[in-house]
């Protein structure tokens, strides 16, 4: 998303994140308001009406035209298509975190549950404790799945000798691993499921 796609979609938010700037535009794409209307409609003093139809305007959201000695407003659906159609596209939205490690969180739960195992000499990490949090627990349940090779057929002994290594209550990470499909069980062999 370039940079002015990111500043008319913040603009577009922070005028609309107020409730009476939304009950008007409810109210706007309906039918043609003049302030007055809209004022006894809402229970609002006509200056704020003003006020937040001149937000509105600020991000082409209404439009207005002359009747007599009073404005009337509408919404200006077509401006709110375009923004739609050039902003609010799902590349577009992914794009917002391009620049943000969305990896950051997982790093963090498995620098506070690994440990280095001082009796191992080839540094295998063992897990501290297995966690309560079913987030943090899956996060832990697919780093342990990286232990298993993908297409590899395991049985269960090679399945409790790997877990293991990083926790002696192997037979809870094996259930848990089957159990959230990171790895399959039929017949007494195992194999690794690929995750997305």
């Amino acid at each position: 998303m370039r940079k002015e796609q990111f500043k008319t979609l913040l603009r577009f938010f922070k005028v609309l994140a107020d409730e009476s700037r939304l009950k008007i535009v409810g109210i706007l794409a309906n039918q043609e308001c003049s302030v007055e209307e809209l004022a006894a409609l809402m229970q609002l003093k006509e200056p704020t009406v003003s006020h937040h139809l001149a937000k509105l305007k600020e991000v082409n959201l209404v439009t207005m035209r002359p009747d007599g000695n009073s404005r009337l407003y509408q919404l200006d659906s077509e401006a709110l298509e375009k923004i739609s159609q050039e902003i609010f596209t799902p590349g577009n939205i992914a794009s917002l975190i391009s620049q943000i490690d969305t990896e950051a969180w997982e790093s963090k739960v498995l620098n506070n549950y690994l440990e280095s195992n001082p009796t191992s000499l080839d540094g295998v990490q063992r897990l501290k404790e297995i966690p309560v949090s079913r987030k943090k627990r899956l996060v832990i349940l697919k780093w342990l799945s990286t232990k298993f090779e993908l297409e590899v057929e395991y049985s269960e002994q090679m399945v409790n000798e790997i877990l293991g290594r990083y926790h002696p209550d192997y037979l809870t990470l094996q259930r848990e691993l089957v159990s959230y499909k990171f790895i399959q069980r039929k017949d007494g062999i195992y194999c690794r499921n690929l995750q997305d």
